[in-house]
Formats: C-alpha cells, structure tokens, sequence
C-alpha cells in the first residue's frame, strides 16, 4: 500500500466535510472551544486531549495538526508569551487552519499561532520550500531527480522545518498511528531532536490489546482509519524508549474500547515521555531514598531500588528525579558539604550501589544537637 498516499487523500477529504469515522468522541474544555471556528472543530479528527497537560508560556509543536483545533486550544493555554508550531502534510488541512488562525488571533488578543507543511517522520524538510525550488527547475528525468534529493538534503540542513532541541513540548492527537512501519524509528527520533532537554511529548493515540495481523496491516480503509497501523500498548511506550526518553507514562488510557474488530479492541492512550538523559554523570555524594508504594522498581536503567534505602545516584540523575514524573515517589539527601560541579569527579553508573550515610555527612561528622525549633515536623509546626 502507498501508506502516505492513502492518508493524504482521505484527510484530504476530511477537510472538506466531517466525517465520523475518523475519530472517537473527546470532551474538550469548552471555554477553550467558544473562539475556535465550527469549520475548525468540525473537521479536526483525534482520539485525545493532549493540550490539558501544556503549560504557560512553552513553545509547543503539534504533529498532524489538521485543521488546527489542538493549536488553537493550546495557544489559549500557553498564552502570549508562548509559541504553537503545527505540523501537517495536506494542504486541504493547512488551508482550513490557516484561514481560521487570524480569526482565532483577534478573537483571543494576539497571534502565536502558525502552520508548516511537512511530514511527522521528517521534521527537518519544509515541503513548501521543497515544491517552491521544483516548481522553478521541475523534475524531468533520472539525474533532475537525483538533484531533487540533494535539494531536500540541503534544505534539511540549512533550513530545517523545526529546529533541533527549541520545543519545550511535542503533543500529537491520534496522527502517529497514521505513519507506515518502515518509518516509525524515524519519527520517535524526529521527536526526540526537536525537543529541549527536559522537554516532553504528550501523545494520544488509538492502542490495540493484541497484534494486528496482516490482513487488517493491509486494508487501506482501516490503515486510514486509525486501526491497521495502531500500536500495541505495550509497543507504544517501548517505542519512546528506544528513542531515548525516559519517564515514559500513560496518563489515560480510555476503560472501553473505540472499535472492536475481529476480537481485538482499539482505545485511546495518553502518554508523557520526557528527553534529559544526556550529559556527564558526576559524583557529588547525592542520595535518593525510594518512599514506595512497591517494595522494589526499576529506573529507566534498570538499576532497582528498594523502599527506604539510600542509594547513590550522579547529579544528572538526582536532577532528574527532583523533577515530574519522580518527585513524589522519593526523598532527597544533600551532602553536608557540596561538591562544587568543577570539583565532581566521573561517577561510575555501572556500579549501583547503596549509598552509605557517611559518605554524605562526611566520614568525620560527629556533631551532638537537638533541633533548634524543638519540633519534629517543621512543615507542619507540630511538636513530638
């Protein structure tokens, strides 16, 4: 099957009028619809909300943005001081989006908002700048398309669609489901580039219990529909894995199913993943005690931790977890004396191991004092 192709062109159509069986019911928060054009709102097809979970003043990249919906409630969220990039493939798509965007801008007080053609799995090629060199030295044999490929190359270099590491938060609705096979990796790490370190992608998306087979794989009007191409539960979180994220969580997942077919059941998923691994591992006598509830997890190394006791950690990962989605799971133990950063010597992460007290008080510490407020819980004021 021409996957890409096929997609287009019934998106295409689904920019002209509705059509039901593109999507499944949402509830959006209708205060963020009343500025949004019925053109809009009618043909915009996902399966999820992953606007709820951005933020004030972040710089946001949509994935098969459509007619625009998820951009213009986003924009709402983030406000003035922040950017909402869409990304799309059909002009169909784009043209509706566009032409609502001033409508949107007026009615909310100001313009961060804008659309860009490309394809989710190619981040980097500007399809319009692409069409508009062709259009001026179009392809005619085998040599002007072997230019035509350097182009795109060049253009991917010098002119990136979306630029490496400027997005605070990748959010897609119901779209990566849509991208063939043989180009996934290639999108999870377009995904990937695109975000800041410390960035994350919300993604709703149609999920399966079981494998899909082959004879569903290859039916057009379901790979369209958000069913051939669906991930299995489990494949859609390993898949940002793989690419490196980390924090990897399902923050919804729908209790019945959209569709069953043939006995396997397809539903929305929410997920978050988070980019921030990168970087030197330094030792500077951090500890982290894991509070529970399991008696034993594993991070995103596979290194275990038991509740309650202390383990050692490099500043990078004691970073990490001082942030969303570790916090609440873990307490945090500082050195009685900081180890300034141009002072840290490498810390070896293949060697996870408990972390002994005194290598954070100091092999030396030997003080004798009562708590000078003479209250246990200093948050509350209550006394022992």
């Amino acid at each position: 099957m021409k996957t890409e192709t096929i997609v287009k062109d019934r998106y295409a159509e689904g920019a002209k009028a509705q059509e039901a069986a593109l999507c499944c019911p949402v509830d959006y928060d209708p205060k963020y619809l009343e500025v949004i054009p019925s053109e809009v709102i009618e043909r915009d097809y996902g399966c999820g909300d992953p606007s709820k979970y951005v933020k004030k003043g972040e710089t946001v990249l949509d994935l098969g943005s459509g007619t625009g919906k998820i951009c213009f409630i986003a924009s709402q969220v983030v406000g003035p001081t922040g950017t909402v990039i869409g990304v799309d493939m059909t002009d169909d798509m784009l043209g509706v989006a566009r032409d609502n965007a001033p409508v949107v801008a007026e009615r909310i007080g100001y313009s961060n908002v804008e659309f860009r053609k490309g394809r989710i799995q190619d981040l980097q090629l500007n399809l319009e700048e692409l069409e508009t060199r062709l259009k001026a030295s179009p392809v005619s044999d085998a040599n002007g398309f072997l230019e035509a490929e350097e182009l795109a190359e060049e253009l991917r270099v010098k002119n990136p669609l979306v630029e490496s590491d400027t997005i605070d938060v990748v959010v897609s609705n119901c779209v990566l489901n849509l991208v063939s096979t043989k180009n996934r990796c290639q999108m999870f790490e377009e995904i990937f580039r695109v975000l800041k370190v410390g960035g994350r992608a919300v993604i709703s998306d149609i999920v399966c219990d079981e494998d899909v087979p082959m004879d569903l794989q290859n039916d057009a009007e379901l790979w369209s529909g958000c069913i051939s191409g669906a991930f299995r539960e489990d494949d859609f979180l390993q898949a940002f894995e793989d690419a490196g994220f980390y924090g990897v969580e399902v923050l919804k997942l729908d209790e019945e199913p959209w569709q069953t077919v043939q006995g396997i059941e397809f539903r929305s998923m929410t997920i978050q993943a988070y980019k921030g691994l990168e970087g030197e591992c330094l030792e500077r006598n951090q500890a982290v005690i894991y509070k529970g509830p399991f008696k034993k997890v594993l991070d995103d190394d596979d290194h275990p931790m038991e509740r309650g006791k202390r383990y050692a950690v490099c500043d990078k990962t004691y970073n990490i977890f001082k942030k969303e989605p570790y916090a609440q799971y873990f307490e945090f133990v500082d050195p009685k004396e900081e180890i300034p950063l141009e002072e840290a010597k490498e810390f070896d992460c293949n060697g996870f191991r408990e972390r002994q007290a005194r290598e954070t008080k100091g092999q030396d510490y030997n003080a004798t004092f009562a708590n000078d407020s003479g209250c246990c819980d200093t948050d509350s004021g209550s006394c022992c």
